[in-house]
């Protein structure tokens, strides 16, 4: 009976053991259960992440895992509901999300918008170029004058070197002969007006004279007291704009020094290009990216082709011209014949607009020394030259290296008198003409190299790429005679 007392002290022990071990299991089943509670949805487990505006309601206390009273836990929430956002009931709709704003844009509006910005920058390069170009615009026209000597000097260069002639003496022998014939021409040309100047003012007094009798005998009732008013506005607005005609003489001196630098950087420019382009090219291209820079030297010597055919077609057209309108107004004894022709020839270099400009010259000069008849016959003459230079030597002496569209020509010939004035109005034709061989070549390089590294085509694709018909496909007319 001894051992019995013992056994039921461990037996008592056991019991509150197990005691404990249940309400801890209690309790972890309460703490599960608030766990669960702070979760969205009926059947949403712990697994699915807590709610962030639906706390746990604080029941236990965290320290001794013992249930909260009542008060303890209503004052808990009391003060937590400040803080927190309550869910939404179960019957709530469902609200969808935003959606990211530059899947709301429309895509032609985001094409749109693209493409603006890019413009914009375009532009803006565009724009300062223009102002660094018309800062330096006495270096610019005089440099691009050089090119245009040099296109039409350089094949000289190269047939002396092939007669065996050393690059040096090629370069100074073709320099120095076109100087002195470009110098001959203007000297001509400054001859023959001073000479013809006293017969041009006594022709032109008649024809004034002439011009006046015709109107007193017009049906346009124009009276003689009407024809001395206008002469006498015409002397009182020389004698007001005496001291702006006086400014303008000043100008003039300015005008003629910056023409004499620039024709002097021309002839240094030329000189060098003459004698060293090739380096000079080699230089330029070490600027251009690399991965540009085959595409760059491909463009480089068909824009030079191309500048020099347009130059050695425009002085033979301009020379065809100079020549047959001269003969017509020597035949037509019009006074300045050869200066008119020479003036005819250096306008030709100025697209349709020099044409247009030297013909009314040569007319305005027969109708004031000749009359109007011999103003007719000159416009004939003019128009004439004219049409066979449009439609027969252009085609025939230009080609189609250098056939620009005559809306591009006209474009281009306005917009460069307005950029540069009368140099403007020369080289940009020319170099629109450059523009469109170096755009079309890069274009039809990048598709080749796009060709090139595009993988071979297989399958359904091979057969549709394939010099010969697929397997099956009946063969077409052209296929046969193949």
């Amino acid at each position: 009976m001894s051992r019995v007392p013992g056994w039921l002290g461990r037996l008592g022990e056991n019991l509150s053991r197990i005691g404990e071990r249940l309400e801890e299991r209690r309790a972890e089943a309460e703490r599960e259960e608030s766990v669960h509670a702070s979760y969205e949805g009926p059947g949403a487990s712990p697994s699915d992440g807590p709610r962030q505006d639906a706390p746990a309601r604080p029941e236990m206390d965290p320290d001794t895992a013992a249930p909260l009273p009542e008060s303890e836990v209503e004052a808990v929430e009391t003060a937590d509901a400040g803080r927190s956002v309550p869910a939404p009931p179960s019957y709530a709709p469902a609200v969808a999300a935003r959606p990211d704003p530059v899947a709301a844009i429309p895509w032609g509006m985001r094409v749109a918008a693209e493409a603006s910005w890019r413009l914009l920058v375009f532009a803006g390069t565009v724009w300062v170029l223009m102002k660094v170009i018309s800062s330096v615009q006495l270096v610019v026209l005089a440099f691009v004058a050089a090119l245009l000597v040099t296109a039409l000097l350089q094949p000289t260069v190269a047939l002396l070197r092939r007669k065996g002639l050393p690059r040096g003496l090629a370069t100074a022998v073709t320099a120095i002969s076109g100087f002195v014939v470009m110098g001959l021409v203007g000297w001509f040309v400054v001859w023959q007006v001073m000479d013809n100047i006293d017969t041009l003012s006594d022709r032109v007094k008649d024809g004034i004279e002439e011009l006046k009798r015709w109107l007193l005998d017009s049906p346009f009732h124009v009276t003689e007291q009407q024809i001395n008013d206008i002469a006498k506005n015409l002397s009182e607005a020389i004698g007001a704009n005496a001291e702006q005609i006086t400014s303008a003489g000043l100008q003039g001196v300015t005008v003629i020094v910056e023409a004499m630098t620039g024709i002097l950087l021309a002839m240094f420019s030329t000189l060098f290009l003459l004698y060293d382009g090739k380096q000079v090219w080699e230089w330029t291209l070490k600027l251009v990216p690399a991965q540009a820079r085959p595409g760059v030297a491909g463009a480089g010597p068909r824009a030079w082709r191309t500048l020099t055919a347009y130059v050695r077609g425009t002085v033979l057209v301009a020379l065809i011209d100079a020549v047959f309108i001269g003969l017509g107004l020597w035949f037509l004894d019009v006074p300045m014949a050869v200066p008119l022709a020479v003036f005819i020839f250096l306008f030709a270099f100025i697209p349709l607009v020099g044409a247009v400009v030297s013909g009314a010259l040569a007319v305005v000069v027969a109708l004031v020394t000749n009359g109007p008849f011999t103003a007719l016959m000159v416009l004939v003459v003019v128009l004439a030259v004219q049409q066979i230079e449009g439609h027969v030597l252009q085609p025939f002496i230009l080609g189609r290296a250098v056939r620009v569209h005559p809306l591009a020509v006209v474009l281009a010939v306005a917009a460069g008198g307005l950029t540069a004035g009368i140099g403007g109005a020369v080289v940009a034709v020319p170099l629109v003409a450059v523009l469109n061989t170096v755009v079309g070549y890069l274009r039809a390089y990048s598709t080749e190299q796009a060709l090139r590294s595009a993988p071979e085509p297989r399958g359904a694709t091979a057969f549709e790429v394939a010099p010969t018909p697929a397997p099956g496909t009946p063969l077409t007319k052209a296929d046969g005679d193949a």
